[in-house]
Protein backbone atom coordinates (compact mmCIF):
# COMPACT_ATOMS: atom_id res chain seq x y z
CA UNK A 1 0.00 0.00 0.00
CA UNK A 2 2.57 2.62 0.88
CA UNK A 3 4.61 1.20 -1.99
CA UNK A 4 1.50 2.32 -4.48
CA UNK A 5 1.00 5.57 -2.71
CA UNK A 6 4.38 6.73 -3.40
CA UNK A 7 4.28 5.48 -6.52
CA UNK A 8 1.02 7.42 -7.57
CA UNK A 9 2.74 10.74 -5.57
CA UNK A 10 6.21 10.52 -8.08
CA UNK A 11 3.75 10.18 -10.83
CA UNK A 12 1.37 13.06 -10.11
CA UNK A 13 4.59 14.99 -9.76
CA UNK A 14 6.28 13.66 -12.83
CA UNK A 15 2.96 14.79 -14.59
CA UNK A 16 2.63 18.37 -12.72
CA UNK A 17 6.89 19.17 -13.75
CA UNK A 18 6.10 17.96 -17.04
CA UNK A 19 3.27 20.21 -17.77
CA UNK A 20 4.75 23.53 -16.68
CA UNK A 21 5.21 25.21 -20.02
CA UNK A 22 8.43 25.82 -21.53
CA UNK A 23 9.36 29.31 -22.83
CA UNK A 24 12.12 30.63 -24.40
CA UNK A 25 11.66 34.04 -23.96
CA UNK A 26 9.92 36.36 -21.48
CA UNK A 27 9.97 40.14 -21.76
CA UNK A 28 8.80 41.23 -18.77
CA UNK A 29 7.51 44.88 -18.05
CA UNK A 30 7.37 46.82 -14.84
CA UNK A 31 5.88 50.13 -14.43
CA UNK A 32 1.85 50.67 -15.06
CA UNK A 33 3.11 53.58 -17.60
CA UNK A 34 5.59 51.26 -18.91
CA UNK A 35 2.99 48.81 -19.96
CA UNK A 36 0.72 51.46 -21.45
CA UNK A 37 3.52 52.83 -23.51
CA UNK A 38 4.02 49.41 -25.04
CA UNK A 39 0.49 48.85 -25.79
CA UNK A 40 0.71 52.20 -27.95
CA UNK A 41 2.99 50.16 -30.08
CA UNK A 42 1.20 47.26 -29.52
CA UNK A 43 -2.25 47.57 -29.26
CA UNK A 44 -3.53 44.88 -31.86
CA UNK A 45 -2.34 41.71 -30.04
CA UNK A 46 -4.33 38.88 -27.83
CA UNK A 47 -4.31 40.47 -24.27
CA UNK A 48 -5.17 38.07 -21.56
CA UNK A 49 -5.17 38.70 -17.87
CA UNK A 50 -2.92 37.04 -15.08
CA UNK A 51 -3.23 36.74 -11.32
CA UNK A 52 -0.30 40.35 -11.70
CA UNK A 53 -1.15 41.42 -15.32
CA UNK A 54 -2.01 41.45 -18.71
CA UNK A 55 0.60 39.40 -21.09
CA UNK A 56 0.60 38.06 -24.30
CA UNK A 57 2.47 36.49 -27.02
CA UNK A 58 4.31 37.80 -30.40
CA UNK A 59 6.50 36.25 -32.88
CA UNK A 60 9.78 37.84 -33.03
CA UNK A 61 12.35 37.05 -35.42
CA UNK A 62 10.70 33.34 -35.48
CA UNK A 63 10.14 32.88 -31.78
CA UNK A 64 7.18 33.35 -29.86
CA UNK A 65 8.06 35.69 -27.26
CA UNK A 66 5.55 36.17 -24.12
CA UNK A 67 5.54 39.78 -22.83
CA UNK A 68 3.80 40.14 -19.39
CA UNK A 69 3.22 42.88 -17.18
CA UNK A 70 4.40 42.27 -13.66
CA UNK A 71 3.55 45.99 -11.49
CA UNK A 72 5.55 48.65 -10.13
CA UNK A 73 8.00 48.66 -7.00
CA UNK A 74 10.07 45.70 -6.00
CA UNK A 75 7.14 43.52 -4.18
CA UNK A 76 5.61 43.10 -7.71
CA UNK A 77 8.61 42.78 -9.24
CA UNK A 78 9.92 39.98 -7.15
CA UNK A 79 6.97 38.15 -7.11
CA UNK A 80 5.88 38.48 -10.60
CA UNK A 81 9.58 37.18 -11.82
CA UNK A 82 9.38 34.50 -9.65
CA UNK A 83 5.54 33.75 -11.45
CA UNK A 84 6.97 33.55 -14.90
CA UNK A 85 9.61 31.89 -13.87
CA UNK A 86 7.60 29.12 -12.35
CA UNK A 87 4.48 28.94 -14.95
CA UNK A 88 6.77 29.58 -18.13
CA UNK A 89 9.96 28.53 -17.19
CA UNK A 90 11.61 30.71 -19.49
CA UNK A 91 15.29 30.30 -20.33
CA UNK A 92 15.79 34.13 -21.01
CA UNK A 93 14.29 36.91 -18.93
CA UNK A 94 14.32 40.31 -21.01
CA UNK A 95 13.53 43.51 -18.55
CA UNK A 96 12.79 46.71 -20.80
CA UNK A 97 12.01 49.92 -18.77
CA UNK A 98 12.67 53.09 -17.98
CA UNK A 99 15.15 54.78 -15.40
CA UNK A 100 16.40 58.08 -14.56
CA UNK A 101 19.36 59.39 -15.36
CA UNK A 102 22.16 61.40 -13.23
CA UNK A 103 22.58 64.42 -15.38
CA UNK A 104 26.01 65.24 -16.12
CA UNK A 105 26.73 61.29 -15.82
CA UNK A 106 24.42 60.21 -19.18
CA UNK A 107 22.06 61.60 -21.81
CA UNK A 108 18.74 61.32 -22.29
CA UNK A 109 17.71 58.26 -24.00
CA UNK A 110 20.51 56.76 -23.50
CA UNK A 111 20.03 53.31 -23.01
CA UNK A 112 21.41 51.10 -20.35
CA UNK A 113 22.96 47.05 -20.39
CA UNK A 114 22.66 46.22 -16.30
CA UNK A 115 25.70 44.32 -15.33
CA UNK A 116 24.77 44.82 -11.54
CA UNK A 117 21.97 46.03 -9.22
CA UNK A 118 22.00 47.60 -5.71
CA UNK A 119 18.99 47.88 -4.12
CA UNK A 120 19.73 50.95 -1.58
CA UNK A 121 17.00 51.77 -0.01
CA UNK A 122 17.86 49.55 3.25
CA UNK A 123 18.12 51.37 6.69
CA UNK A 124 19.66 48.62 9.37
CA UNK A 125 19.37 50.33 12.39
CA UNK A 126 20.76 47.40 14.69
CA UNK A 127 23.75 47.02 12.69
CA UNK A 128 25.62 47.80 9.21
CA UNK A 129 23.31 48.74 6.48
CA UNK A 130 26.01 48.13 3.98
CA UNK A 131 26.28 44.94 4.88
CA UNK A 132 22.61 44.30 4.18
CA UNK A 133 22.98 46.31 0.82
CA UNK A 134 25.62 43.66 0.11
CA UNK A 135 23.14 41.29 0.53
CA UNK A 136 20.70 42.61 -2.00
CA UNK A 137 23.34 43.37 -4.70
CA UNK A 138 23.51 41.33 -7.74
CA UNK A 139 25.89 40.86 -10.36
CA UNK A 140 24.34 39.89 -13.75
CA UNK A 141 26.08 37.37 -15.80
CA UNK A 142 26.69 38.61 -19.67
CA UNK A 143 28.93 36.10 -20.59
CA UNK A 144 26.06 34.41 -23.00
CA UNK A 145 26.03 37.17 -25.29
CA UNK A 146 28.66 37.05 -27.72
CA UNK A 147 30.47 39.44 -29.65
CA UNK A 148 29.54 43.04 -30.49
CA UNK A 149 25.86 44.18 -29.44
CA UNK A 150 23.32 44.94 -31.80
CA UNK A 151 22.59 48.23 -30.52
CA UNK A 152 24.38 51.17 -28.86
CA UNK A 153 24.38 50.44 -24.90
CA UNK A 154 26.34 51.54 -21.59
CA UNK A 155 27.01 48.80 -19.62
CA UNK A 156 27.00 49.48 -16.12
CA UNK A 157 24.80 49.18 -12.62
CA UNK A 158 21.98 50.08 -12.15
CA UNK A 159 21.33 51.55 -8.39
CA UNK A 160 17.22 50.58 -7.18
CA UNK A 161 15.08 51.52 -5.09
CA UNK A 162 10.93 51.43 -4.03
CA UNK A 163 11.38 55.77 -5.04
CA UNK A 164 11.68 58.26 -7.11
CA UNK A 165 15.86 59.60 -6.98
CA UNK A 166 16.15 61.94 -4.03
CA UNK A 167 17.94 65.05 -5.80
CA UNK A 168 19.77 64.68 -2.20
CA UNK A 169 21.14 61.40 -2.39
CA UNK A 170 22.49 61.95 -6.21
CA UNK A 171 25.90 62.69 -4.97
CA UNK A 172 25.97 59.92 -2.68
CA UNK A 173 24.71 57.55 -4.79
CA UNK A 174 27.26 58.48 -7.67
CA UNK A 175 30.36 58.68 -4.40
CA UNK A 176 29.55 55.61 -2.78
CA UNK A 177 28.16 53.52 -6.12
CA UNK A 178 29.21 55.29 -8.98
CA UNK A 179 25.79 54.69 -10.41
CA UNK A 180 24.86 56.97 -13.46
CA UNK A 181 21.14 55.98 -13.15
CA UNK A 182 18.23 54.62 -10.75
CA UNK A 183 15.02 52.50 -11.04
CA UNK A 184 12.50 51.03 -9.07
CA UNK A 185 12.59 47.47 -10.36
CA UNK A 186 15.55 46.00 -11.71
CA UNK A 187 17.34 45.13 -8.03
CA UNK A 188 14.34 42.96 -7.42
CA UNK A 189 14.05 41.01 -10.62
CA UNK A 190 17.90 40.75 -10.97
CA UNK A 191 18.09 39.01 -7.48
CA UNK A 192 14.84 36.67 -8.10
CA UNK A 193 16.40 35.52 -12.14
CA UNK A 194 20.18 34.92 -10.46
CA UNK A 195 18.55 32.49 -7.73
CA UNK A 196 16.47 31.22 -9.88
CA UNK A 197 19.93 30.77 -12.46
CA UNK A 198 18.15 32.17 -15.42
CA UNK A 199 20.08 33.84 -17.90
CA UNK A 200 18.63 37.97 -17.70
CA UNK A 201 19.09 40.77 -19.91
CA UNK A 202 17.97 44.18 -18.52
CA UNK A 203 17.64 47.13 -20.97
CA UNK A 204 16.55 50.54 -19.47
CA UNK A 205 16.45 53.78 -20.90
CA UNK A 206 16.62 57.05 -19.72
CA UNK A 207 13.64 58.43 -19.45
CA UNK A 208 14.84 61.78 -17.84
CA UNK A 209 17.26 63.42 -15.78
CA UNK A 210 17.63 64.24 -12.11
CA UNK A 211 20.05 66.59 -10.40
CA UNK A 212 21.32 67.73 -7.34
CA UNK A 213 18.78 70.53 -8.03
CA UNK A 214 16.11 69.08 -9.38
CA UNK A 215 14.21 66.40 -11.37
CA UNK A 216 13.27 67.43 -14.73
CA UNK A 217 10.25 65.48 -15.12
CA UNK A 218 9.35 66.04 -11.17
CA UNK A 219 5.99 67.45 -10.88
CA UNK A 220 5.30 67.34 -14.23
CA UNK A 221 3.39 63.79 -15.38
CA UNK A 222 2.52 64.93 -18.91
CA UNK A 223 6.26 65.09 -19.41
CA UNK A 224 7.13 61.91 -17.69
CA UNK A 225 4.29 59.98 -19.39
CA UNK A 226 5.83 61.66 -23.18
CA UNK A 227 9.44 59.97 -22.21
CA UNK A 228 8.36 57.11 -21.34
CA UNK A 229 6.05 56.18 -24.55
CA UNK A 230 9.78 57.22 -26.46
CA UNK A 231 11.98 55.43 -24.35
CA UNK A 232 9.89 52.29 -24.55
CA UNK A 233 9.34 52.74 -28.41
CA UNK A 234 12.81 53.36 -28.44
CA UNK A 235 13.53 49.99 -26.64
CA UNK A 236 10.69 47.93 -28.76
CA UNK A 237 12.42 48.78 -31.91
CA UNK A 238 16.02 47.61 -31.07
CA UNK A 239 14.27 44.57 -29.49
CA UNK A 240 14.42 42.24 -32.62
CA UNK A 241 17.98 43.16 -33.16
CA UNK A 242 18.43 42.19 -29.63
CA UNK A 243 16.50 38.43 -29.91
CA UNK A 244 18.80 37.80 -33.44
CA UNK A 245 22.53 38.58 -31.44
CA UNK A 246 21.23 35.95 -28.60
CA UNK A 247 20.31 33.72 -31.32
CA UNK A 248 23.24 34.21 -33.15
CA UNK A 249 25.19 33.68 -30.15
CA UNK A 250 24.31 29.86 -30.07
Amino acid sequence: MKYSIIVFIGFFLFINVSCIRKQKYAVIISANMEWRALKKVYPEENFQKSVWGEYFYKKIQGQNILFFHEGWGKVSAAAATQYVIDIYNPEILINLGTCGGFEGEISRYDIILADKTIIYDIKEAMGDSKEAIADYSTAIDLSWLCGDYPSRVIKTLIVSADKDLPINEIGFLKREYGAVAGDWETGSIAFTANRNKKKLLILRGVSDLVSEKKGEAYGNFDLFIQRTDTTMALLLNILPDWIKHIENCK
